[in-house]
C-alpha cells in the first residue's frame, strides 16, 4: 500500500531546496541532539525496566511524563531509521540496535509491553484507557517496528508487535468476555491499518476497525459508556477528573462524545482528533486501493469531509496551526482564533499540524482534490517547519501567532512531554513520500504531484520502469521543470497541483490547448506526455498578497503572504517595538517590496518583505484616573507611520532579539 513511510526511499532529493536543507539538518544534527536528550532524561533507558527517581513524581496527574516515554523512544527509532536509509551513521545505528534489544527484553511473556504499567503501576493494565497511553504507546511501537523492518530487513521488532497485537485483540473486541474499549489518545488505529497492509495481520485490521466503530458508543460496556464503566471499576469519584475535562462527562476531549459517524464538528484535543481521523482515512484508502473492503466507507468519507471542512473553514489559523485552546490543547468553538495567550488562546501544537498533513495525504488517496494538498503544503512550510530551529537543536511545542510577556517567541532544547521534536524528524525523514503518489496497471501509468521541490522518483509498473523528475526553487519561485522517462509503450497521465492562492493562473510549456484543471490538478494526458518528455509549469501568484481571517473571528487583522509562505514581524528587524506589535497595523493595498536576505551564520537564504505600516497611540487610556469608567470618548488621532520588515513565519525565533513577534497586524 502506498504509505509515504514505505515509499519515500523511491524519491531522491536531487538538488538544493528549502525542504532538503531541513532534511540535511535533521540528518546531521537533530537525530543526534534528540538522542542525547533521550539519554539525559532517562527516556533512553526506560525499556530496561529499572526504577528511575522521576517515577516517584506523580504531580502531573493523571498522566506524568513517563506514561508516554515508550512513544517518545518509538518515534525517535522511526525517524532514525528513515534517516539511516539515506545516510548511514554508526552512532545512530548502534543506538537503534540497543533500543530494539531492550524493547524485546522488556516484552512480557503474554506479549504485553508498556513501561509505566510494568514498572510503576504493575497490576493496573487497561484500567484507564481514557487518560493513560497504553494503546497510544502501542501505536508508535507499531510504526517504529515497520520502519525498523524496512531498513534492517529483519523482524526483530515486527515479532514483538505480532505478539502484542494478538494480546490486545484478545482483550478488546465485541465479545461478551472482552473489553469494549478504545484508546483515550488515538494513534494505534492508523498504525494497525499500516501494520495490516504490510503484514496481512488480520487481528490488526479487526482491531483498527473495532476501535473506530466502537468509539463513542453510549452503552458499550454493560449498558454504560466505556470510560464511565472503567471509572467505576477504578473506584474514582465521578467528580475526580483531569483539568482537560472542563465539565463532567465531557468526552469530546477524546472525540468519544458520540460515535464518529454522528460528529459534525471537530472537537477536543487536536492531536487526538487528527490521529483518529487519519486512522479512519487509512481504512478508507485500503478499500479505495482494492486491498480490503470497508462496508461503511461512504458514510465515513462523508463524515471526514464534514469534519475537514469545519476544521479548515472555522478552526484553523492562517499558518495551518490548529488548536486555539491551551486548556485542552485543542479546538475551541467555531471562529475562536485568538493570536496569542494574552488574547485568550492559540496553542497550535506542532504534532497537530503534522497530523493535518497525515490526514491530508491519506485523503488524497481516497479522493484527489487539491484542497487537501494545499492545506498539507500550508502546514508543512509554516506551522510545521517553524517548529525546529535552523540549527536543528531547538524546538517549539506551541506555535502561537503572536507573542506576549507570558509566552515570548522563543525555543527550547527539549520538553517534559517530548512528542513534538521526534515527530518533526520522522515527518521529514519520510517527506519524499508526501511529494506525489503514483502507480498504474499494465501500460496505464499515473503520477499525481502534490508538492513542488527538486526531486526524482523512480518506480516500476509491471514491466515499465518510470523515472520522473522535478526541479524548482520552490517556495521562492513558481517555475517547475519536469522530465519524464518511461518506455514508449506506456500511457502516462500526469496531474500537477495548481495551488488555490494561484487563482488558476499558470503557464504550461509546451502548451496544451485542451488543458483541463480537475479538482485543482492540471491534467496532462498520455497524448501530451508521450510527445513532451520535458515540460515546464509556471505557477503564478508569487507576488506578496494580503490575507485576513474570517470576519467572525473578530480579529480585524491583515497578514502578508507570498506563495505558500505566511509572514510575520519580529523585533529583530523592527527594533523599535517593545510591546509585541499589539499596536501596530497596516492598510490593505499598501505597497509591498521584496528583499533577498541571507542569515550568514546559517547560510539561510530567504525573501523578506517591507511595507509602511503604522502604530496607534494608547497613552490616553492610561493617563486618566484609574477605576473611573471602562471606556473613553476620545478624538481620532493620526497614527505614527512605521517602516515594517517581514520574514517568513518558519524563520521566527532564530536570530535572538527580545522575543516579540506577530503574524496578524491591525487592519486599517
Amino acid at each position: 500500500m502506498s504509505h509515504p513511510q514505505v515509499l519515500f526511499p523511491q524519491t531522491t532529493f536531487t538538488g538544493p531546496s528549502l525542504l532538503q536543507a531541513r532534511r540535511e539538518t535533521i540528518q546531521q544534527v537533530t537525530v543526534k541532539a534528540q538522542l542525547k536528550k533521550l539519554k539525559e532524561t532517562g527516556q533512553y533507558e526506560c525499556f530496561n525496566l529499572k526504577w528511575q527517581p522521576i517515577y516517584e513524581d506523580k504531580s502531573r496527574w493523571p498522566s506524568p511524563p513517563p506514561v508516554y516515554w515508550d512513544s517518545d523512544v518509538a518515534k525517535w527509532i522511526e525517524g532514525a531509521c528513515y534517516m539511516l536509509t539515506e545516510q548511514y551513521d554508526a552512532e545512530i545505528d548502534a543506538a537503534v540496535r540497543e533500543l530494539v534489544q531492550m524493547i524485546r527484553d522488556a516484552q512480557q511473556e503474554d506479549g504485553y509491553i508498556d513501561v509505566y504499567f510494568t514498572v510503576i503501576e504493575p497490576g493496573k493494565r487497561w484500567s484507564n484507557l481514557r487518560d493513560q497511553h497504553e494503546l497510544y504507546n502501542a501505536g508508535h511501537l507499531i510504526e517504529a517496528a515497520l520502519a525498523h523492518s524496512n531498513y534492517y530487513k529483519n523482524d526483530l521488532l515486527i515479532e514483538v508487535i505480532h505478539k502484542y497485537v494478538k494480546l490486545i485483540r484478545s482483550v478488546f473486541g465485541p465479545g461478551n468476555d472482552q473489553r469494549h474499549g478504545y484508546p483515550g489518545h488515538p494513534e494505534i488505529e492508523l498504525a494497525l491499518a499500516r501494520f495490516y497492509s504490510a503484514t496481512g495481520n488480520q487481528d490488526a485490521y479487526d482491531l483498527a476497525q473495532y476501535f473506530i466503530e466502537e468509539r463513542g458508543n453510549p452503552t458499550g460496556q454493560e449498558g454504560k459508556m466505556y470510560y464511565e464503566w472503567e471509572r467505576e471499576k477504578r473506584g474514582d469519584n465521578p467528580w475526580k477528573r483531569p483539568d482537560c475535562y472542563p465539565m463532567h462527562l465531557d468526552f469530546w476531549y477524546s472525540q468519544a462524545h458520540m460515535p464518529i459517524l454522528q460528529q459534525k464538528t471537530i472537537e477536543g484535543h487536536a492531536v487526538r482528533a487528527l490521529y483518529l481521523f487519519t486512522g479512519v482515512a487509512n481504512l478508507l484508502s485500503l478499500d479505495e486501493l482494492g486491498i480490503k473492503p470497508f462496508a461503511a466507507k461512504e458514510q465515513y468519507l462523508e463524515t471526514l469531509r464534514t469534519l475537514w471542512n469545519n476544521m479548515v473553514d472555522k478552526k484553523m489559523y492562517l499558518t495551518g496551526g490548529i488548536g486555539s485552546m491551551m486548556q485542552w490543547e485543542g479546538f475551541g468553538i467555531d471562529y475562536y482564533l485568538p493570536q496569542g495567550s494574552d488574547e485568550g488562546g492559540c496553542y497550535n501544537e506542532t504534532c497537530a499540524s503534522i497530523g493535518v498533513m497525515m490526514l491530508a495525504e491519506r485523503l488524497l488517496h481516497v479522493e484527489l482534490n487539491s484542497k487537501y494538498a494545499d492545506v498539507m503544503e500550508l502546514c508543512l512550510y509554516n506551522a510545521v517547519m517553524t517548529a525546529m530551529s535552523l540549527g536543528g537543536n531547538a524546538f517549539t511545542y506551541v506555535n502561537q501567532l503572536a507573542s506576549s510577556e507570558k509566552d515570548k517567541n522563543v525555543r527550547a532544547a527539549w520538553f517534559d512531554t517530548s512528542c513534538c521534536p521526534p515527530n518533526v524528524s520522522r515527518l521529514f525523514g519520510s517527506l519524499g513520500g508526501y511529494l506525489w503518489d503514483y502507480g498504474g496497471h499494465g501500460k496505464e501509468i499515473f503520477i499525481n504531484v502534490h508538492l513542488y521541490t527538486t526531486a526524482k522518483v523512480s518506480f516500476q509498473v509491471d514491466e515499465h520502469p518510470v523515472v520522473f523528475e522535478q526541479k524548482s526553487n520552490w517556495p521562492w519561485e513558481g517555475n517547475v521543470i519536469f522530465h519524464l522517462d518511461v518506455p514508449p509503450t506506456a500511457n502516462t497521465t500526469i496531474r500537477l497541483r495548481i495551488p488555490s492562492w494561484a487563482k488558476k493562473r499558470f503557464t504550461l510549456t509546451p502548451t496544451l490547448k485542451s488543458a483541463t484543471v480537475a479538482d485543482g490538478y492540471l491534467v496532462l494526458p498520455p497524448s501530451y506526455t508521450s510527445g513532451n518528455k520535458a515540460f515546464t509549469l509556471q505557477v503564478h501568484g508569487f507576488e506578496p498578497r494580503y490575507i485576513s481571517p474570517h470576519p467572525y473571528t473578530n480579529q480585524r487583522t491583515l497578514t502578508l503572504a507570498r506563495g505558500p509562505l505566511i509572514y510575520c514581524v519580529e523585533d529583530v528587524d523592527n527594533p523599535w517595538e517593545n510591546d509585541h506589535f499589539r499596536n501596530v497595523g497596516i492598510s490593505f493595498g499598501s505597497p509591498v517590496s521584496e528583499e533577498e536576505h541571507v542569515i550568514e551564520e546559517m547560510g539561510e537564504r530567504y525573501v523578506g518583505l517591507r511595507a509602511v505600516g503604522w502604530a496607534r497611540k494608547v497613552d490616553q487610556w492610561s493617563q486618566g484616573e484609574q477605576g473611573l469608567e471602562p471606556g473613553l470618548s476620545i478624538a481620532a488621532e493620526v497614527p505614527e507611520a512605521k517602516e515594517l520588515s517581514f520574514i517568513p513565519y518558519y524563520l521566527r525565533a532564530n536570530r535572538g532579539g527580545k522575543g516579540h513577534m506577530r503574524v496578524g497586524l491591525l487592519n486599517g
